[in-house]
């Protein structure tokens, strides 16, 4: 499956634990789509077409009008890439 550079770093940091909060107009339409990762800060990279593309492909799903977190067809559509986090290596 093709997944462009956006899509790809917005499913890294969904699969580190993140979720994709939808922010909505006073009438109910989703104006803003904001990925947030496991530690809070926003990704720069996804977007509200971004998230349109990963919904439409099932590769985030939302519960009871939750944020959206990564499917499993999401994870088996990530390319491995290394993660550098300092937390997760053996010192």
């Amino acid at each position: 499956m093709n997944v462009s550079r956006a899509e790809q770093r917005t499913l890294h940091a969904l699969a580190q634990g993140g979720r994709i909060v939808l922010e909505k107009d006073g009438a109910g339409k989703i104006t803003k789509a904001r990925c947030l990762t496991r530690e809070g800060w926003v990704l720069s990279d996804c977007s509200l077409g971004v998230w349109k593309k990963l919904k439409r492909r099932r590769l985030v799903s939302s519960r009871e009008g939750g944020p959206y977190f990564i499917t499993r067809e999401g994870l088996a559509a990530l390319r491995p890439q290394l993660d550098n986090r300092v937390s997760d290596r053996r010192l």
